[in-house]
């Protein structure tokens, strides 16, 4: 390997080091005290300046400090090791969970690529010493200004519902019986979802205290996750409707991501429906719908993660519905 190429390589390495370590200084100026503590009021990891501001300024980085010779090629996917080197650190000191970077890595990819082709526009035109300085001063600290501004606006809030589907070889009775409880559910009875891999719990089994309007379903989820739901609506083997409140005080910390944490400060989840419409011939198509709160300063994008992973884990409780009402059947 000659001299020039390994001073490429190494250059880009350098680059690749300063990218991922801005990307980490970051993380922890933008929450300090995360874990147990108060993040600071005008620097909040849940935020536009952070969720796709620092991407950028990583991206930025690593061509600004990591380019030898001019390569295109380099300045669209080099920031991307870097991006992902700083996502593994992350995970690696307990500083996010699987399921924030999962919904994160997209814009990271397409931030730091961004950041990466800014920093070779900028090099092409051969800017002075002074000006260059300028340049990387006014980049690396634009989430750090943009982050207080950010803070003066009030974060809004989005209500959503998703709706999901199956239909079952059974009757309405038959299927009734299945959602107003749900006896515990077996290690056979579990299978496949992309979301319980992404770390979110398990269903296992819903206690029904009482009948009719006013009682109450205790739902339970692996990891001492329970959500109390209070009837609304009680038609006999037609709709069963009910509020969702999360007992918060008693989940475990460890059980989700400080920034998914269903009854938190960006998203929650607060009613729920089953109805059963009738097809004739022994079939029907049972329904679920739920309401979500969302409160994140991009809501245009977490809306669309929203909705497949709530359509995901509803989709994984029909299943088993259905299972046992054929069973039954």
């Amino acid at each position: 390997m000659s001299d020039r190429r390994l001073s490429s390589l190494q250059q880009l390495l350098v680059g690749l080091i300063l990218g991922a370590g801005y990307g980490l200084i970051s993380r922890l100026l933008f929450a300090p005290m995360s874990h147990g503590g108060k993040a600071s009021a005008f620097y909040a990891v849940m935020s536009c300046s952070f969720i796709f501001l620092v991407p950028l300024v990583l991206g930025f980085v690593v061509v600004w400090f990591g380019e030898v010779e001019k390569r295109w090629l380099r300045r669209i996917f080099g920031p991307w090791l870097a991006g992902l080197a700083f996502m593994a650190a992350a995970i690696g000191l307990n500083l996010e969970g699987w399921i924030c970077v999962i919904l994160w890595l997209p814009i990271v990819l397409v931030m730091s690529t961004l950041g990466g082709v800014l920093a070779g526009v900028i090099l092409d035109r051969q800017p002075s010493d002074g000006s260059k300085r300028l340049c990387f001063a006014a980049v690396a600290l634009l989430p750090f200004v943009a982050g207080p501004l950010e803070s003066l606006r009030e974060r809004s809030t989005e209500i959503g519902t998703v709706h999901t589907t199956i239909e079952i070889k059974a009757t309405p009775g038959q299927v009734w019986r299945q959602i107003r409880s749900v006896p515990r559910i077996t290690e056979a009875e579990h299978g496949f979802s992309l979301s319980h891999k992404l770390g979110f719990p398990r269903p296992t089994e819903a206690i029904l205290e009482g009948t009719g309007v006013g009682s109450v379903r205790y739902a339970c989820f692996e990891g001492n996750v329970l959500f109390v739901e209070k009837v609304t609506e009680w038609e006999e083997n037609k709709r069963l409707s009910f509020s969702i409140v999360a007992d918060t005080k008693n989940i475990p910390p460890t059980t989700f991501d400080e920034h998914v944490t269903i009854g938190g400060p960006y998203f929650d989840v607060l009613h729920g429906s089953y109805w059963i419409e009738p097809l004739g011939s022994g079939r029907v198509v049972l329904h679920l719908a739920s309401d979500q709160r969302l409160s994140t300063g991009f809501n245009f994008y977490s809306h669309w993660w929203t909705e497949w992973l709530m359509n995901d884990l509803q989709a994984y409780i029909l299943r088993i519905i259905k299972a046992r009402a054929e069973q039954a059947a």
